[in-house]
């Protein structure tokens, strides 16, 4: 497990080898966030524009290569609200009005640890608290100087309304300009019913998951205190008998502070404003899962400096195997290839010894028509298949020629039989056996090949005459001596 506390020791100490070491699972992910912020933003990004759809002005401003294009910001009105909230901000201080650093998170976590202690009190964060004792607590803040909160000179309305105070006069919201557009288009994720039709139901996996990589790529210490703030509306809401303050009614008292642009009404708003406030009240429910890194993210940034693999994102992550198994592939992949050979060799044997035992009992069997057809169908297969070489093929007998009366002529003027082989249906035609006779006309006028039709068919003719006249010799002579 991630969160599990791993009992790896590195120093030499023989007196601390007993207490466990707590492993950090999103190390990897801030080494590569402050290492490599080009690599991590743009790993971060891909994986977001794979939840929620933006199109390239509102990409563009994501990633700070471009400037916000927000609610009201062409518009020529300019209401009290709007004035007051800009004359506020003229006023800096070293915390209140200033943008969001390190030292002023410092100065700020007081307010809040002391709001842990006192989350009873009916009303936090609606009543307001007395103007004189904030102001004292302000100038405190913005001097530096220590604060006893706990001496009881302040109500924990006072601080309450100094902590929304202190995030409404920031430059800009805790959540950015920038991500104002997403946080929008991460409220309309919603589930779809099995024909596909998108429902009012919210998918909370995908919105928690939008989430958490929004808020890996907020600034440093805009992510530092959203935590911390998140966690105290958390708590707050968790005892909302006593404090009747909800998570939807904290939302409401800390959208437009955190969420909504600056120097922007409700009428700005418009239709987006349900949106704003329900988006922070799913934050304040679910904030103890919003600032863990997802786990393929953590895993990227792992392979990342392992060098086993470069950023991907989840769905090319989804096709990697477990890290554990990675380097075991090669090995696994070889022996797979020795056994799926061995395999196939073992059943090529069995193939070529049943080929065998049916050839003989084939071979073995009374001559038939059923034999002959069943050895012309071993004779189609594959030589590598056919077990030829061990069984040896009878030939087929001869059969006898009749011996007439005019190849018994033909035997005794020419001297060589005319033989004409029957022609084999698996085998080449032999050549024709020609006489004495054809041998010496084919001497003369040269081979087959060579001479032309007219020149074959006198050759015949003359073959013919002669033979007609003997015949006709040996019948008259015969005759005159019977």
């Amino acid at each position: 497990s991630s969160e599990a506390i791993c009992n790896l020791v590195i120093c030499n100490d023989s007196s601390l080898r007993s207490q466990p070491i707590i492993f950090n699972p999103d190390f990897f992910v801030e080494k590569l966030r402050h290492e490599k912020p080009e690599v991590f933003t743009e790993l971060v990004v891909s994986n977001i524009t794979r939840l929620i759809d933006l199109p390239g002005a509102e990409l563009a401003q994501l990633m700070g290569e471009e400037d916000p294009k927000l609610p009201g910001a062409n518009s020529t009105a300019s209401g009290f609200f709007r004035s007051l909230m800009s004359l506020k901000r003229k006023e800096k201080g070293v915390v209140f009005g200033s943008p969001l650093t390190e030292e002023g998170i410092a100065q700020v976590s007081q307010l809040i640890e002391y709001l842990h202690k006192n989350l009873r009190a009916e009303g936090l964060f609606r009543v307001p608290g007395n103007s004189i004792r904030q102001q004292i607590l302000k100038d405190a803040l913005n001097s530096g100087t220590d604060i006893d909160l706990d001496s009881g000179e302040f109500h924990s309305n006072d601080v309450a309304t100094l902590l929304k105070m202190f995030l409404g006069e920031l430059p800009e919201p805790l959540l950015t300009h920038k991500h104002f557009h997403a946080h929008l288009k991460i409220a309309d994720l919603m589930l779809f019913d099995e024909k596909g039709n998108k429902t009012s139901t919210p998918d909370k996996e995908r919105q928690i998951e939008a989430l958490q990589l929004l808020f890996l790529i907020l600034p440093a210490p805009n992510r530092s205190l959203l935590k911390l703030l998140l966690d105290l509306l958390y708590q707050t809401a968790k005892k909302q008998d006593k404090n009747k303050m909800s998570a939807h009614n904290l939302a409401l008292m800390f959208a437009p502070h955190i969420l909504w642009p600056r120097n922007v009404t409700a009428n700005d708003l418009q239709e987006n404003i349900t949106k704003l406030n329900n988006g922070v009240t799913f934050m304040i429910k679910h904030s103890q899962k919003l600032f863990k890194a997802p786990a393929y993210i953590r895993e990227c940034a792992r392979l990342h400096y392992l060098g086993s693999r470069a950023h991907t994102s989840k769905d090319d992550l989804d096709l990697l195997t477990s890290p554990g198994s990675k380097e075991l592939q090669p090995l696994k992949s070889q022996k797979r290839s020795r056994l799926d050979s061995c395999h196939q060799e073992e059943t090529q044997q069995r193939t070529e010894e049943a080929l065998r035992e049916l050839f003989r009992h084939v071979h073995n069997m009374p001559d038939s028509a059923k034999k002959k057809k069943l050895i012309r169908q071993f004779n189609k297969h594959p030589s590598a298949l056919t077990p030829s070489s061990d069984v040896a093929t009878p030939p087929a007998p001869r059969r006898a020629r009749s011996r007439s009366f005019s190849g018994l002529i033909k035997r005794k003027v020419l001297g060589t039989p005319v033989i004409q082989e029957r022609k084999s249906r698996d085998t080449t035609p032999e050549p024709k056996r020609v006489s004495k006779e054809n041998v010496h006309l084919l001497q003369k006028c040269g081979s087959p090949a060579h001479m032309s039709q007219g020149k074959l068919k006198s050759l015949e003719g003359q073959k013919e005459e002669s033979c007609r006249r003997m015949r006709a010799h040996l019948l008259s002579k015969d005759s005159s001596s019977l």
